[in-house]
């Protein structure tokens, strides 16, 4: 199976679980990856952000609450239809492997729990798609789960599961620097902590 074949797979079973995964995934915590976004990029507030996987629409609901203009962007026709309902914000249906964006119209990304479904082979592309979306300066987040390098399936979903140093050798070549990096969920001990968060500038 090839790369868009795995990503047209891996969006169907998002589209197939909808409903459940909003209900589980709703109340998750992921504040200290939006203040970690946030207080990274430059510049006067409000800022432009893109929220890469935005599932039904979470995280846009903070960001807009902030203050700030959150567009969303998902392959999931259902997801899509949940975050335009549910927040009233831009929301693009578009797959990560084929994006269409305005150059230099965001001042952050949040990518979280979304870039690990990009197969290895398409990663260097989607990551140099992704700077080019970004305004000089601007700010990339990320949020995987980690691993040893391994590729496969998990659930009917498709994912990657980087090392820190491997992920590092994928961004920094798209032109990006390392602003930090941190585990998830934070207060346990390293072997509790499954995420992986970086936070990066556009050169």
């Amino acid at each position: 199976m090839d790369a868009r074949e795995a990503a047209a797979v891996t969006i169907a079973e998002y589209d197939r679980i909808a409903a459940a995964y909003r209900r589980g995934t709703v109340d998750h915590d992921v504040s200290q990856n939006i203040e970690a976004l946030l207080e990274s990029i430059e510049g006067e507030a409000p800022y432009v952000i893109l929220d890469l996987g935005c599932g039904p629409g979470r995280d846009l609901r903070r960001f807009t609450a902030l203050g700030h203009e959150a567009v969303g962007l998902d392959g999931s026709r259902a997801f899509v239809a949940m975050a335009r309902a549910e927040t009233g914000c831009e929301v693009l249906h578009q797959d990560f492997l084929a994006l269409d964006l305005r150059p230099e119209r965001f001042d952050g990304i949040f990518a979280n729990a979304s870039l690990f479904h990009v197969p290895g082979s398409e990663l260097p592309r989607v990551l140099l798609e992704l700077a080019g979306t970004l305004k000089p300066g601007g700010v990339l987040l990320c949020s995987n789960p980690r691993g040893r390098n391994e590729e496969g399936w998990v659930g009917g979903r498709f994912g990657c599961f980087h090392h820190l140093d491997t992920w590092r050798t994928y961004v920094i070549a798209a032109g990006f620097r390392e602003l930090r990096h941190y585990y998830r969920p934070p207060g346990r001990p390293r072997a509790q902590q499954p995420w992986l968060a970086t936070v990066w500038r556009r050169n």
